[in-house]
């Protein structure tokens, strides 16, 4: 299989094919099936020969249900287990034991313990006393998600917001050319194309002045838009470049806790993160489904220290060798005179994040907002208990929309999107699905007060299965654009009312269906 590339660098425009077939997705999707198709079918062998050996199947079957019903997962995240377990026999219990589990494995438990060893530690008790005298509400949003997420609460760091994709590469190639000590890149995925041999070109003219130069990108994630050895590649050019979870082929939680991040860090003192991967539909260099909306937010200041942590102990999760000391690359930093608050914040599985920090924050943004909530999401995938949170924020008479895209990436995920969108509208809240194209974005603000800007989706995938990190803004000069922006998109998009929600029998029908399984996607 042949793939067709176009390669911008700083000598012009040029088209390379290159041979393209994603063996490795091919051989680990092959070997996963194998490995249950054969547990299974030997479960069901020693039912058949074993005598009384179906007693135990069955002892095992009602024991999965136990621990399911008692286990302290989210309801909606238990039913569609509790199906699979009760109606498909033998494979469905078989199904509980490799894939139920999503917490990480000993191995990297034990990893995490050392590397948290080795993360910054700052005493936040004058910042947040500080907070709490102008604004309690502020101050306990902002303790709770610092204990939640083990971050740190800052001042002094400047915020610059990019509504487009477009303007964020810009301001990535000029501060990368100012860096002096190290540049640190996570993505879940990274293309060759424009944005990404830009960044490259600088990427190796630093490696050779001595720049340290690391980067992680998410084997999934990179799974149709790399070679599998591209670390090698980045290697050659001095570039210390790991995948994020090597997929092997494994029947455990492979296809989940992914790193869906996005960090960039230059010395220090520079931070960049929000929706944008690396590839070039996300500067409209390249037109998948109408203009991609998509936005980043710059940090410069004491705040970036946070995102540098949440990156080296990804760095150091995927490599074999000893944890490092990472107190060297916290030195260098920088102090800009802002009147906000930040607090940069990392979400992903247990035991690495014992709460769903991102939800929770969500969730707090909503029960306390007195006067408008604005989302912005590709996706729409959400439990009962959040789903209520944007009800009852509504009926209580706040503003609360949601923007969601108008042509979608992925039918199916479309549709259970717009599954929820009679049951919200009902409630007053207002959809708006944006016309001009696909909306990547991830950003939540409240009263002019407080937004969240990140990685972080309204579906399961973020909220519950991978890596994800953001950043909370309280009064901020930055939500003043932010909101700016959510208006502007509103005026580009349509309103989902009673006549345009598509509500037939069939509709009902497969959103039901597919509603179902949604936790388990």
């Amino acid at each position: 299989m042949k793939k067709k590339i176009i390669i911008h660098d700083r000598y012009g425009v040029k088209e390379k094919e290159i041979d393209y077939i994603p063996v490795r997705f091919i051989i680990a999707m092959l070997l996963i099936i194998l490995e249950t198709g054969s547990v299974i079918i030997i479960t069901c062998l020693c039912a058949y020969y074993i005598p009384y050996f179906y007693i135990l199947m069955w002892a095992t079957e009602i024991f999965c249900v136990l621990q399911i019903i008692n286990s302290e997962e989210n309801p909606d995240y238990k039913i569609p287990w509790l199906l699979v377990t009760l109606l498909i026999p033998v494979a469905g219990f078989m199904l509980y034991f490799m894939f139920y589990n999503r917490k990480l494995t000993k191995k990297q438990s034990k990893r995490i313990n050392k590397i948290s060893q080795q993360q910054i530690h700052t005493d936040d008790s004058v910042t947040l006393a500080e907070l709490e005298k102008t604004d309690r509400k502020a101050y306990l949003q902002a303790r709770l998600l610092c204990k939640l997420s083990d971050s740190h609460i800052y001042r002094n760091t400047k915020a610059t917001y990019f509504p487009m994709g477009e303007a964020l590469n810009a301001a990535i190639l000029e501060d990368l050319l100012k860096a002096e000590k190290f540049i640190f890149l996570e993505y879940f995925i990274i293309e060759e194309g424009v944005f990404w041999n830009g960044i490259l070109d600088i990427l190796k003219e630093k490696a050779k002045q001595g720049v340290e130069i690391r980067v992680v990108y998410d084997d999934v994630g990179c799974m149709l838009t790399l070679p599998g050895d591209y670390y090698k590649t980045l290697q050659n050019y001095g570039i210390k470049a790991v995948r994020f979870s090597p997929l092997k082929g494994q029947a455990d939680n492979e296809f989940n806790n992914r790193s869906h991040r996005k960090i960039m860090v230059i010395d220090n003192k520079i931070g960049y993160t929000g929706g944008v991967n690396i590839a070039d539909e996300y500067i409209n260099e390249k037109k998948l489904f109408g203009k991609w909306k998509d936005v980043g937010i710059r940090l410069k200041g004491e705040a970036v220290k946070q995102l540098t942590s949440i990156f080296l102990a990804d760095y150091e999760l995927n490599v074999r060798t000893p944890v490092e000391d990472f107190l060297p690359y916290f030195k260098e930093s920088t102090s800009i005179a802002d009147k906000g608050y930040a607090v940069p914040f990392g979400d992903g599985p247990k035991p690495m994040y014992r709460h769903r920090v991102a939800k929770t924050m969500i969730m707090n943004m909503l029960n306390q907002s007195q006067n408008y909530v604005y989302m912005m999401s590709p996706y729409l995938i959400i439990d009962n208990e959040l789903c209520q949170a944007i009800e009852n924020a509504a009926m209580r008479g706040v503003d609360v929309r949601i923007i969601t895209p108008h042509i979608p990436d992925k039918k199916i995920v479309f549709m259970m999107t717009q599954s929820y969108y009679k049951r919200l509208t009902e409630a007053g809240v207002r959809i708006f699905e944006y016309e001009s194209g696909f909306v990547h974005a991830k950003v939540y603000i409240s009263d002019d007060e407080y937004a969240v800007v990140g990685t972080v989706n309204l579906d399961y995938r973020s909220l519950v299965h991978h890596f994800e990190n953001g950043v909370w803004l309280y009064k901020h000069d930055v939500l003043k654009e932010i909101k700016t922006d959510m208006k502007a998109t509103i005026s580009e998009s349509i309103e989902m009312t009673k006549q345009n929600i598509k509500d037939n029998l069939l509709h009902r029908l497969i959103r039901s269906i597919v509603r179902i399984f949604s936790p388990m996607l």
